[in-house]
């Protein structure tokens, strides 16, 4: 009967050369490649209900696979005798790869962990506010992970060198110098991962959000680990740093609800009446979609000395709704004005004299004279600038009536070009 240490002699007796060797290691990779395999099958019918579960396990199944090859090797190169030539240099490579497949195998289950997250919770909901904050959150998160995984693995496989081991050695004893040198070149990429933390868990922005940064409207569009795409409104991209989120201030419209009120404002004559344009109004909010039936208010906010302003207020479930509904709101309402009172739109008031042929001009009566009552004072000011003020003793400021009849006119020297030759034409008709 064969016993144990039969086995174990027949199966050291061919490491003794490299030709053994090489045929006992792709045995055993034969081996490890049919035990993956098949438990592959098995783990994926026992989680084909769970599709959180079935992602995962899609995901890590070529790394898991790479691994447990690489184990059945490894155990091959470690029992082989220490007197096989380069078996030494052959284990540490064997070991700087089996570092780099845990790294791999780690950075495919956190991806795929957050995508299985994603997946089910999706944005195309009509309320989509909590599957946008469990989307930023899985995104961010299991990219920081990612980080430090990637650090992680990288740092371990260079230690498999004994040269770095001794460098990391001589750091650590200068770990007061080499921690603020580091500290300070790595300060964008350690702030930039800090914010991202900060994102993930206080969420100031989630994915969908439209925000306006420097006066650019636009949606965010993608979380990375140092920064943020935004979509613009015009389909160009403004890429910015994930740090600068936490440091300067920005405007969020749907930092708590994708709800928005939108405003539009109209210049009309001072006789509009408003009673028409708020029943309009209505009608043109009853007959579009985009309206959520929320909001709805027409006031008059401000008189110029030209026109009316009347600010119109309305509301919709999110932003590009809104937008669409502003733009209808203001076509309606100008086309309604325009249609059925014209003679309200605004107006420019100017009051127009003539000269009589010889050069007096018309007089203009003022509402109190045709009643009857004195005309009021003029309250402009006793200077050179006003040169036709007049005064209530019936001469003007610094122009005394001839008898004659005719005025003669001093002009100031500012206005000497224009005034002087009207005064030579009145002097000599």
């Amino acid at each position: 009967m064969v016993s144990f240490d039969d086995v174990a002699r027949i199966t050291e007796a061919p490491m003794h050369s490299w030709l053994g060797g090489i045929v006992v290691s792709l045995v055993a990779m034969t081996i490890g490649l049919v035990i993956q395999r098949v438990g592959a099958r098995i783990v994926m019918r026992i989680a084909r209900p769970y599709p959180f579960t079935t992602i995962v396990l899609h995901s890590i199944d070529m790394p898991t696979r790479v691994l447990l090859m690489l184990l059945t090797l490894g155990f091959v190169f470690w029992q082989a005798p220490d007197t096989l030539r380069f078996i030494g240099p052959l284990r540490d490579a064997w070991a700087f790869v089996l570092i780099a497949a845990i790294t791999w195998l780690s950075l495919r289950l956190a991806g795929s962990i957050g995508e299985a997250i994603i997946r089910a919770h999706p944005l195309d909901a009509e309320d989509n506010l909590h599957a946008r904050r469990i989307h930023t959150q899985a995104r961010v998160l299991a990219r920081s992970v990612m980080v430090v995984i990637i650090i992680l693995g990288f740092g371990g496989a260079l230690m498999m060198f004994p040269s770095v081991r001794q460098i990391g050695a001589s750091l650590l004893a200068s770990a007061g110098v080499a921690g603020l040198v580091a500290g300070i070149a790595a300060r964008p990429v350690l702030g930039n991962l800090i914010a991202g933390l900060q994102i993930a868990l206080a969420q100031p922005i989630r994915l969908d959000d439209v925000v306006v940064i420097q006066d650019e409207w636009g949606r965010i569009e993608e979380i990375t680990g140092t920064y943020v795409s935004v979509r613009l409104w015009d389909m160009r991209r403004l890429v910015v740093p994930l740090q600068w989120f936490i440091e300067h201030p920005f405007t969020n419209w749907t930092r708590s609800s994708s709800q928005i009120i939108g405003t539009v404002f109209l210049y009309v004559d001072y006789r509009t009446p408003l009673a028409p344009l708020r029943e309009e109004l209505g009608r043109l909010l009853n007959d579009a979609p985009e309206w959520d039936g929320s909001v709805q208010v027409l006031q008059m906010t401000d008189a110029t000395e030209r026109a009316l302003q009347l600010r119109v207020l309305v509301s919709s479930a999110d932003s590009g709704l809104n937008w669409d509904l502003r733009c209808r709101v203001r076509e309606g309402l100008l086309a309604f004005v325009q249609q059925h009172c014209p003679q309200y739109l605004p107006h420019a008031r100017a009051e127009v004299t003539a000269e009589l042929d010889g050069g007096e001009a018309l007089p203009t009566m003022s509402s109190a004279a045709r009643h009857g009552e004195p005309a009021a004072s003029s309250t402009a000011a006793d200077t050179p600038a006003d040169p036709v003020a007049v005064r209530p003793s019936g001469t003007r400021r610094g122009n005394p009536i001839r008898g004659n009849g005719h005025e003669e006119r001093h002009t100031p020297a500012a206005t000497d070009g224009m005034y002087r030759g009207r005064a030579r034409a009145l002097n000599t008709h």
